[in-house]
């Protein structure tokens, strides 16, 4: 049995979305100096609502409220998968591994919610 997370900090999916953030940083920071209030402050402020839905969304007490929280982030994330397709399109940056990071979120986070909708499975 897993001892059951502490913080929000503990949570793997958490740990894997603030890579995310950190890898969007990093990319966005190559883009062109007029994207700087366009697809780079879009992009950043999406990714950065993924980790930061599931670090509100641990705290609620229902599981109904963190659903909503991980739903949310699971939007923003699928915003960031179409501002991947826009960085790849405009020739912006090479995505590919940035793009692995963002399925490896996705995955962890239906995990994540399943797991919440579905204690006893």
């Amino acid at each position: 049995m897993r001892t059951p997370a502490k913080t929000f900090e503990d949570l793997i999916v958490w740990q894997k979305a603030h890579q995310f953030v950190l890898a969007v940083y990093r990319l966005s920071q190559g883009f062109p100096r007029s994207e700087t209030y366009g697809l780079s402050s879009q992009f950043r402020r999406a990714s950065v609502s993924v980790a930061a839905n599931i670090a509100e969304g641990f705290k609620k007490r229902g599981n109904a409220d963190k659903i909503r929280f991980l739903n949310i982030a699971q939007g923003s994330l699928e915003e960031s998968r179409y501002y991947l397709i826009l960085v790849r399109d405009m020739e912006y940056g090479d995505v590919s591994e940035i793009r692995q990071l963002l399925e490896e979120v996705s995955k962890l986070l239906e995990a994540y919610s399943q797991a919440i909708l579905n204690p006893e499975s």
